[in-house]
């Protein structure tokens, strides 16, 4: 008792008593928690690896290769990232349809988005390219929309219309309207470039720049701000403006070049 009691009193009992105490917790907790969390985590993406080179093989490879190579009918996805095909599959333009012209256009979704998911699990192992963003990426919270409007002026309007209705391009190409695009694959849009349009990743456009861009085509394309006056021409794209100018504009120069031959002829008579 009297050794045991010597040794209780010692210095540094308590010292090895804390450390000992300490090593415990470290060895359960490694042992208990994280390993599991990420042995988990690790099975879980290798699963939707696996279902997704399923539905690649079923749906993509014909086009785009095996390996996601790419083909003559099909550019490669090796690091296109999981953003790409999210937005791809996501708006129903992938798979594409055996006959295509000179744009892929939005059609009704083919996969469910747990399948989307997987798809884009797949291809993301192919090579590092954008993620999917979050939710508190794309979300408005905070955004500035008059911001917004003058980023979007400067790099969109010129192509899909000052109010993102969309307008037309060359050879039979177009810019799709934007209204009605949910803010995720507006985002996804602006990080990937898809098809005509050019990419804005966050060296270009910052993770706020696409968010206040997002908030504008909202304010821009919201019921409460529809012309009060009816169909608002300016809203439809150069397409509407152009027909306006030929019909009115040319049609009056016509009307007064007439007029003016009309004139002249009966002053000549007189």
């Amino acid at each position: 008792m009297k050794k045991l009691s010597a040794r209780r009193r010692h210095p540094l009992a308590a010292v090895v008593v804390l450390l000992l105490a300490l090593a415990a917790t470290g060895v359960l907790y490694t042992a208990l928690a994280p390993a599991g969390k990420a042995q988990a985590d690790d099975t879980a993406q290798s699963l939707a690896i696996e279902e997704g080179k399923k539905l690649y093989a079923v749906g993509c490879a014909s086009c785009h290769g095996t390996g996601g190579q790419g083909t003559s009918d099909g550019p490669s996805l090796v690091g296109v990232g999981a953003a790409a095909v999210d937005f791809q599959v996501g708006t129903g333009r992938m798979p594409a349809a055996t006959s295509q012209g000179a744009q892929i256009p939005e059609k009704k979704v083919v996969y469910s988005q747990a399948q989307i998911d997987q798809l884009a699990a797949y291809i993301a192992s192919l090579g590092p390219g954008p993620a999917i963003p979050t939710e508190e990426q794309y979300s408005t919270e905070g955004a500035d929309s008059a911001e917004g409007g003058q980023l979007f002026r400067t790099n969109c309007a010129q192509c899909h219309n000052f109010t993102g209705k969309g307008g037309a391009l060359t050879h039979g190409k177009y810019a799709p309207s934007l209204e009605g695009v949910s803010q995720k694959h507006l985002y996804e849009a602006m990080l990937t470039g898809p098809q005509n349009m050019p990419s804005f990743p966050d060296t270009v456009l910052t993770e706020q720049n696409k968010k206040d861009i997002i908030a504008y085509l909202e304010a821009v394309n919201s019921p409460d701000t529809e012309s009060p006056g009816g169909l608002g021409l300016g809203g439809l794209g150069p397409v509407s403006e152009g027909l306006f100018g030929w019909i009115f504009g040319l049609g009056g120069l016509i009307a007064v070049a007439v007029w003016v031959a009309a004139r002249t002829a009966k002053a000549k008579k007189s």
